[in-house]
């Protein structure tokens, strides 16, 4: 756990990765390509499970997200995941050409 900004966070701190693309791919996953250079698939599914992730499991919301600051963001902002989370819960992904 760490603080910055007076906001407590679980994790460690990982100030230079972001999103900085991302598109779904099937229920509650999704491609996502790290400022890593790395694109990953991101898996969702144990997140509606939380609380504070439930809206996730609609579909239409988990679809309609937006990268702020290189930040996956749902519901305009109220709900966010951090992109070294994101990188925990994805598996490394290789597009067959």
């Amino acid at each position: 756990m760490y603080e910055k900004d007076g906001v407590c966070y679980a994790g460690v701190p990982s100030s230079d990765m972001k999103v900085t693309e991302a598109r779904v791919v099937d229920d509650l996953s999704m491609l996502v390509l790290f400022s890593t250079g790395e694109t990953r698939l991101f898996d969702a599914t144990p997140l509606p499970g939380y609380p504070a992730f439930k809206p996730l499991a609609n579909r239409s919301i988990f679809n309609d997200f937006e990268i702020n600051h290189g930040i996956v963001c749902w519901l305009g902002g109220e709900l966010d995941l951090s992109p070294a989370k994101m990188y925990e819960l994805s598996y490394s992904y290789e597009s067959v050409a």
